[in-house]
């Protein structure tokens, strides 16, 4: 090989183990081709923010750790949300914490997420790193590291600025079975805190309300508050659910179905702040069917409420937990809520979508 060549093929390898540098200032179609372009989004933005030993390899898999013997619990879920930056949170922090949350449910502790991106031609490289910035810090909050990821690039029109798709895999506790088949005439119900903030907040946030009001999001993880309740009474939290999208009364009835059981609430104990309470009467809508992204409804045998509630309390994301309820053997398949009026009324699953999109 002469002198010459030999001196440009090391220039060209130089150039190659540089740290890639970002510098467009707006997502083009060439971000999602496959080429130098690609690969300059992910090592400069992805990889630079999301940054772990497991993602390090930038290959399309991750191979995990798991406990000898565990069950393995696996989730995906899809983040929609307009607008993509709210008060308490984003689009890339929600994808976390739902994902965490929904393994956290079923008592898996999280080993690993993936994530893939679907991104607007023209979306503003900045706005994409803040909101990645964002799920890495949620990530390491919640010590689950993303392992894997993918990205798509779509034209313009074709997507709400950033869709974000997360799965996550989780190693599920020795001696828990958390199923709605156990619950119990006689159970109680608890929630880990106030509802409705993050709904609230997501429809404030877009501007088309004439309302003005200081709500924020209650997104977070909740795979601590859920370790606590687990190691407090063990096999005695019978099921546990996270109340998103359709809010505290979609959950219900689908526990109150499963059981073949009914479900009484007490109107009064149900804990929600008085703004999101405000809001909602203005609105004409039922804060029960308000969406949540850090908040946790568990059924638990009687003898453990005590100690649940305890454990709940003794973390910052469960400091306003209550019993708002118990499980009752008649009329199966029902949620009831007892008023503040001495009357009772049936709280039935949503007719239609007369809420707009929020997660």
């Amino acid at each position: 090989m002469e002198e010459r060549e030999r001196e440009v093929l090391e220039r060209i390898e130089r150039a190659r183990r540089r740290p890639a540098r970002l510098r467009d200032e707006v997502i083009t179609l060439a971000h999602g081709a496959g080429g130098s372009a690609s690969r300059t989004l992910v090592e400069a933005l992805f990889a630079a923010e999301l940054d772990n030993p497991l993602l390090a390899p930038l290959a399309d898999s991750a191979v995990l750790a798991a406990p000898a013997g565990a069950r393995i619990a696996t989730t995906i879920d899809a983040s929609v949300v307009t607008p993509l930056e709210f008060p308490g949170g984003d689009i890339g922090s929600l994808a976390v914490s739902g994902t965490v949350n929904d393994l956290a449910m079923v008592g898996a502790r999280a080993l690993a997420l993936t994530a893939a991106f679907v991104i607007e031609e023209g979306f503003a490289v900045e706005r994409l790193r803040r909101i990645v910035a964002s799920m890495a810090a949620a990530a390491r909050v919640a010590g689950v590291p993303v392992a894997a990821g993918d990205t798509k690039v779509v034209e313009r029109g074709k997507a709400d600025g950033l869709f974000i798709a997360t799965a996550g895999v989780g190693a599920v506790r020795d001696g828990i079975e958390l199923d709605p088949a156990g619950i119990r005439p006689g159970d109680r119900v608890l929630v880990s805190g106030t509802l409705g903030e993050h709904g609230m907040a997501i429809m404030l946030a877009r501007g088309d309300l004439a309302l003005e009001a200081e709500i924020v999001s209650d997104a977070a993880s909740l795979g601590g508050v859920v370790d606590r309740v687990l190691d407090a009474c063990g096999p005695a939290v019978r099921c546990l659910r996270d109340p998103t999208r359709g809010g505290l009364a979609t959950v219900l009835n689908e526990l109150a179905r499963a059981a073949g059981a009914s479900i009484a609430l007490d109107e009064a104990a149900i804990p929600v702040r008085p703004e999101v309470a405000g809001a909602c009467e203005l609105l004409g809508i039922d804060p029960l069917y308000v969406a949540n992204e850090g908040k946790l409804v568990a059924v638990v045998a009687p003898e453990a409420v005590d100690a649940a509630l305890a454990a709940l309390r003794a973390d910052p994301l469960g400091a306003r937990a209550a019993v708002i309820g118990e499980v009752r053997a008649e009329p199966p398949g029902m949620v009831l809520l007892e008023t503040a009026f001495g009357g009772s009324r049936v709280v039935d699953l949503l007719v239609g979508n007369p809420l707009p999109r929020i997660c």
